[in-house]
């Protein structure tokens, strides 16, 4: 048996640090150590300080998923203080964020994944000449025309949040402006322009037939727009059977709309469960972190300097039950039971992770539209109370990437814990106590080292598949 190891990172077009040690035998991954090596301390920041700086603070953890972190921090305050958004108010919170991960999702697939296909690795495949074309990076067309379409999209946060990233829109009782009449028609009319991008260039076709795909075989035979490329490339490449993970999947519920979710709450791991919160804990096992596995509402952020073994990353390891698992757009379409995802699941590798995201860009863009069409200039957009003394709350959202919650305690007026857990902190957390490896990490064994690389093109595939970000993970 030949074996050896590899250290690969940091990389490109990842947000963030990343280390990945592999134990290779035989030209296979056997086992994998993921090493997030930034510590960054917001979670320190925020103790003493008055309950309602974490609205300005935490959206600073991350420039790309920031209004995700203003979302949790702001349901967090709120459930400290007893106050519940007006309906209004829910739905145009849920309409700023939908927008961010909208964002997030279509810069994911055409500036962080499908750039790996451009490689000197693929030349001769028979669609690598596409691909050159459209995601060469800085020149690829469709590059160019996602960035523009981004860029547009945008535009209702600049109306709606003031501005992006690090808005202060998104309060507890719900959002600092009434949009008018005048701003409805406007935020149609940008969601008009991003729909005809998405159906011209990135499925080719109506949103509506993409959403309404119920497995993998129908799936395939969608050819056109840049999503027929990448469905064509996944077959080739045998990306299906690439980066498999456990079949478990999580999802805090998105987009909040009073005692409902969009895209409904819960745990997937064959069959559907309720998500149950008071099971999450944070092994601290193998983090450079202080303190004993405990729920966030009682974790502590107690970074071990001298970064003793068998601790090898930043990142704690949160686990629900005491098992891993996965979070992300395929965990949120899983949970909400769309037929296709489920049947995604049924492989969970790297061609699941990224169709899941395409199909809940397409279902993201009818929500959008729904609840723009639902905006009533009449209605009450916020409420305000006071900060208590005493009080405690949990703020549970879905960035693009995942599961993120804030758990926040007030006492005397003051932050006296404040705990984060990031979609990237469940999906590359390192090992814990039983010695069972993070989602990553299990997903990464088995990936083919051909020789010569020293960062392996199928190790790329996997980790960005997961979209990591890497500086929300470490607080």
């Amino acid at each position: 048996m030949n074996q050896s190891t590899l250290l690969v990172g940091p990389f490109n077009r990842v947000e963030g640090d990343l280390e990945v040690k592999l134990t290779i035998e035989d030209d296979r991954v056997s086992a994998a150590h993921v090493n997030a090596p930034l510590f960054r301390g917001f979670e320190q920041m925020l103790l003493g300080k008055d309950p309602r700086d974490a609205l300005t603070i935490t959206p600073r953890i991350c420039g790309i998923c920031s209004i995700s972190q203003s979302a949790s921090a702001a349901r967090a305050l709120a459930a400290a203080q007893g106050l519940t958004p007006t309906p209004q108010g829910d739905a145009m919170a849920a309409l700023i964020h939908a927008v961010e991960n909208a964002a997030d999702h279509l810069t994911h697939f055409h500036l962080f994944f499908m750039p790996d296909f451009t490689r000197p690795a693929y030349a001769g495949r028979p669609w690598h000449d596409r691909a050159l074309a459209r995601f060469t990076p800085m020149q690829g067309s469709a590059q160019r025309s996602a960035v523009e379409a981004r860029a547009d999209l945008m535009h209702i946060l600049g109306l709606m949040a003031g501005k992006w990233p690090h808005t202060l829109a998104l309060q507890p009782g719900g959002v600092t402006r009434a949009p008018t009449a005048r701003d409805r028609v406007r935020i149609m009319a940008t969601l008009a322009a991003f729909r005809r991008y998405l159906e011209t260039t990135v499925f080719g076709g109506p949103l509506e037939a993409f959403a309404a795909l119920a497995d993998i075989d129908a799936l395939h035979g969608w050819e056109a727009g840049d999503a027929g490329l990448f469905l064509q490339i996944a077959r080739e490449t045998g990306l299906a059977g690439l980066g498999v993970g456990s079949g478990r999947f999580l999802s805090f519920g998105a987009y909040p709309l009073g005692a409902t979710h969009a895209f409904r709450q819960g745990v997937w791991d064959g069959d559907l469960s309720p998500l149950d919160p008071a099971q999450i804990a944070e092994d601290l096992s193998h983090s450079w972190m202080l303190g004993p596995t405990a729920h966030p509402a009682q974790g502590e952020t107690r970074p071990d300097e001298d970064m003793r073994a068998p601790a090898y990353s930043w990142c704690k390891a949160p686990r629900l039950g005491g098992q891993t698992f996965e979070t992300g757009a395929l965990a949120r379409q899983v949970v909400d039971g769309h037929p296709l995802a489920r049947d995604l699941a049924r492989q969970g590798g790297v061609l699941a992770r990224v169709a899941a995201r395409l199909l809940e860009l397409a279902r993201t863009q009818v929500l959008m539209e729904d609840l723009a069409a639902t905006i009533d200039p009449s209605a009450t957009f916020m409420l305000q109370d006071e900060t208590p003394d005493e009080g405690s709350g949990a703020g549970l959202v879905e960035a693009a990437r995942g599961a993120l919650g804030h758990w926040l305690r007030i006492e005397r007026g003051r932050i006296a814990s404040y705990q984060i857990v990031a979609p990237t902190t469940w999906n590359f957390s390192p090992r814990d106590a039983g010695g069972q490896p993070g989602p990553l990490e299990a997903a990464l064994v088995g990936a083919e080292v051909r020789e010569g690389e020293d960062t392996p093109i199928s190790v790329q595939h996997i980790v960005r598949s997961f979209d990591p970000c890497m500086v929300c993970t470490v607080h």
